[in-house]
């Protein structure tokens, strides 16, 4: 192979790089930059990461130094198949050492360069951990049942389900969703939230797992900057009837099974499943519950009717048989007595339709 002089030292060179030598071209060519003094901004709580003038969550503080030392390499812009290697050593809690080894195809040569830097690792508090501690709220969740106080196993649910979407939420990159307080009375629970997102994400998902509605109003809380700032309230509203529920809706006696988007239950009239949306039930009357439900001694089994003795009277009562019957003579079963007469439950009172 020919060989030529390199235009810079007069070397001979088979190939020439920039016009030069393959050293010549070394000599002022850079594969890669990094500052000798990096600095990573930390919150000494939670642990995110300031950057470009925002909190982000990087994971723990080995891969905050790692990023921060990504961040600030430079690596020339005709460097190809760039692989780089990141080795941080603590030193201290507050100090890392770090070694870089950056390796790139460059005008076709295999290059490798080692860097050095050190990091120190700055704490103080991000703007999540800061409102949170100042009480920061805007949106207060008033969780609450139709026509009914809510109970505590509903309350606790709302709470769970609350607590599981601010953590979602989270970690999807909303920083404000958090709770900052909670307030129980006996006609339920105020939750006060960071994020008005956070709200309505949280009242849609109460809203599929247990049934209801919500709506939300704006209040004038402050000026700033010229601007007016407004606090939300969002009001949920549990469904009015639960399981175990006998209600009296357009005719039909039926014990509610499970109360969501949907309302499913049993008709106790006509032994038939029941299912209408939660929001169309209006109208609906409660008569009775579950566990006000007596014990009768059934007489007999014939097709689709049993006759029980009434534990009122004592007389032999021709009754619907209702859904998942297998009681034989003689055993008891458990009735109801409504103003609309008396109705023998369906035994498995957990049956998911």
């Amino acid at each position: 192979m020919s060989q030529i002089l390199c235009p810079k030292c007069g070397a001979k060179t088979e190939k020439l790089y920039k016009n030069t030598c393959r050293e010549c071209f070394l000599k002022t060519f850079t594969l890669a930059e990094l500052p000798l003094v990096l600095h990573a901004n930390i919150c000494a709580k939670c642990g995110a990461r300031f950057d470009r003038n925002k909190w982000r969550d990087e994971g723990d503080l080995d891969e905050i130094v790692i990023r921060t030392v990504e961040d600030a390499l430079l690596v020339h812009n005709e460097a190809n198949d760039v692989e780089i290697y990141v080795n941080p050593h603590q030193m201290t809690p507050h100090f890392y050492k770090v070694r870089v080894e950056v390796d790139a195809m460059v005008e076709g040569e295999s290059l490798h360069q080692d860097l050095r830097a050190e990091v120190r690792v700055v704490r103080g508090a991000c703007d999540r951990c800061s409102r949170m501690a100042g009480g920061y709220f805007e949106g207060i969740l008033q969780i609450r049942a139709t026509n009914r106080l809510p109970t505590a196993e509903e309350i606790d649910s709302c709470k769970m389900i609350s607590a599981l979407m601010v953590e979602k939420l989270w970690k999807k990159g909303d920083r404000l969703a958090f709770i900052t307080n909670s307030s129980d009375s006996k006609d339920g629970t105020d939750l006060y939230l960071g994020s008005c997102n956070a709200c309505r994400h949280i009242c849609k998902n109460i809203s599929n797992e247990l049934g209801g509605s919500f709506t939300e109003s704006a209040t004038l809380h402050s000026h700033k900057e010229g601007k007016d700032i407004y606090r939300m309230t969002y009001a949920m509203r549990l469904p009015e009837f639960m399981s175990g529920d006998i209600i009296l809706f357009k005719g039909d006696v039926i014990e509610i099974k499970n109360s969501g988007k949907n309302t499913k239950g049993i008709s106790l009239s006509t032994g038939s499943r029941f299912l209408v949306e939660t929001d169309n039930l209006k109208g609906a009357k409660l008569i009775a519950n579950r566990k006000d439900a007596v014990a009768a001694v059934l007489v007999a089994v014939e097709g689709d009717d049993i006759m029980v003795l009434d534990p009122t009277t004592y007389l032999t009562v021709t009754l619907k048989k209702p859904m998942f019957f297998s009681s034989s003579a003689g055993s008891e079963i458990p009735v109801i007595s409504t103003e609309q007469g008396l109705f023998a439950l369906p035994e498995d009172s957990e049956h998911k339709l």
